[in-house]
């Protein structure tokens, strides 16, 4: 994984030097502006309305909207006194119950890892904070601004969530307030809620419309076509003990056939465990011949290009 970041982890007296990598990439497709006639790729123009030239980035200033058409112009040396010192350090600040902070908080994912003089440290802090079962609060300076960020054990290592700070989470109004809910309707609803409960298995989600646009895509490059079935509507419900009902008598089945699936995977498990490995192997082969070839289209491969970005470059 490409480094994006060096310092060291703060705590007390003990200092960890870790580097930082991204933890999460995006999978969304860039598409680039063509001229339609050519379709050459269009460059973008920096253009002043008033003056109607083209401007080059050396004469760019930054400005800031206090009122309407209204500006400030702050200058490089202004915005460079208000810069954070160069740190590298991760401080830890408090440790504190994972449950105690609510996903709205959380920006972005950075793993942390150990230099090589490191790893005993690493390993004191990640298995300490594990069985302890809090999470640090912490301190960090990036690209000039500083963070407040979260720092807890994931897949036997460390992982950063930089977060956002009180004051930039937006808060709701009253929903609903006067509005009174009768007991068969919060039991119908209870119900509803544990026949849909299950185990979190990431893996089985995955986004369809990304999926449908690699496809598209490599239709378009192999000339084939390409749709789109249409998602069946369901049918309109205006009384919401009816939709209740409805919704509960549509999970009950699928809650009894996911709970069969569960009791013949274990009983599988149980019989495989007292059968002899060689007969095991023989009616696996014999099942795989039975196996009738699925007309499926496989799904697409196809992945979005990474681009190198000028801050990658220079981290």
């Amino acid at each position: 994984m490409h480094t994006l970041w060096k310092g060291s982890i703060s705590f007390g007296l003990v200092n960890v030097p870790v580097k930082m990598h991204a933890a999460t990439e995006s999978q969304d497709f860039k598409f680039n502006y063509l001229h339609k006639e050519c379709q050459n790729r269009i460059r973008s123009i920096k253009k002043c309305p008033i003056c109607d030239i083209e401007v080059d980035t050396v004469d760019l200033v930054k400005g800031y909207e206090y009122e309407k058409d209204r500006f400030v112009v702050l200058s490089e040396e202004d915005l460079a006194s208000l810069e954070q010192p160069m740190s590298r350090s991760i401080d830890i600040l408090d440790f504190i119950d994972l449950k105690e902070i609510d996903p709205i908080y959380y920006e972005k994912s950075y793993y942390l890892s150990p230099e090589e003089t490191a790893l005993k440290a690493y390993r004191l802090l990640c298995q300490a904070m594990e069985e302890s079962g809090k999470v640090a609060l912490a301190r960090v300076t990036m690209r000039s601004k500083q963070h407040l960020a979260c720092l807890r054990v994931f897949e036997q290592g460390l992982v950063m969530e930089t977060m956002h700070y009180p004051k930039e989470i937006r808060h709701m109004d009253g929903v609903g307030e006067h509005i009174v809910l009768t007991e068969a309707e919060m039991t119908m609803a209870r119900q509803l809620i544990d026949n849909l409960a299950r185990p979190f298995e990431p893996e089985k989600y995955h986004d369809e419309l990304r999926e449908q646009m690699a496809s598209l895509i490599e239709g378009k490059v192999t000339g084939e076509t390409f749709k789109v079935e249409a998602p069946t509507k369901g049918r309109k419900v205006v009384d919401l003990m009816e939709a209740l009902r409805a919704s509960i008598a549509l999970t009950e089945k699928e809650k009894d056939q996911l709970e069969g699936k569960t009791v013949a995977k274990t009983s599988a498990r149980t019989k495989a465990k007292t059968t002899d490995k060689a007969e095991v192997k023989t009616n696996n082969d014999t099942d795989s011949n039975l196996e009738q070839p699925s007309d499926e289209k496989p799904k697409s491969s196809l992945t979005p290009r990474k681009r190198t970005t000028r801050r990658a470059k220079g981290a």
